[in-house]
């Protein structure tokens, strides 16, 4: 074979949304684009079927693919490398986080008492015609 005519491979980079098979994950790659018409750049999804034969990738993950042979009926990429771990695995956790932190338990509140003598209570003055 002549190895100087081979064209080069394309690689992607995107994002492991599901990986619910053996040795393949399915990876969501971004792009902009500008709109013909209104010339506003849009964001475009397309999602591929990638091999992984080492099964390191996990959802989350960012990830470099490259297009290989036919693998099966739909997978033609492999996983190249990863790039950047799921957040949850490289984040490191915080000490003494406030929000995390437990409220004192409040005393009870004791009702208070008054000391002021009770108001009587209001009587209807005589002739008013209000008792009928």
């Amino acid at each position: 074979m002549d190895t100087q005519g081979q064209a080069r491979k394309t690689t992607k980079v995107g994002t492991v949304v599901a990986k619910k098979m053996a040795k393949t994950v399915t990876v969501a790659v971004e792009r902009q684009v500008r709109h013909p018409l209104y010339r506003k750049i849009v964001r475009r999804k397309q999602t591929f079927l990638v091999h992984d034969g080492t099964e390191k990738c996990k959802v989350g993950d960012v990830v470099r693919i490259i297009e290989t042979r036919p693998i099966s009926k739909t997978k033609r990429w492999r996983v190249l490398e990863i790039i950047g771990l799921t957040p949850e695995l490289t984040a490191t956790p915080i000490e003494n986080n406030p929000l995390e932190a437990k409220p004192a338990a409040a005393a009870p509140v004791e009702p208070v008492e008054t000391t002021e003598p009770a108001e009587p209570a209001e009587q209807a003055e005589p002739g008013t015609g209000e008792e009928q």
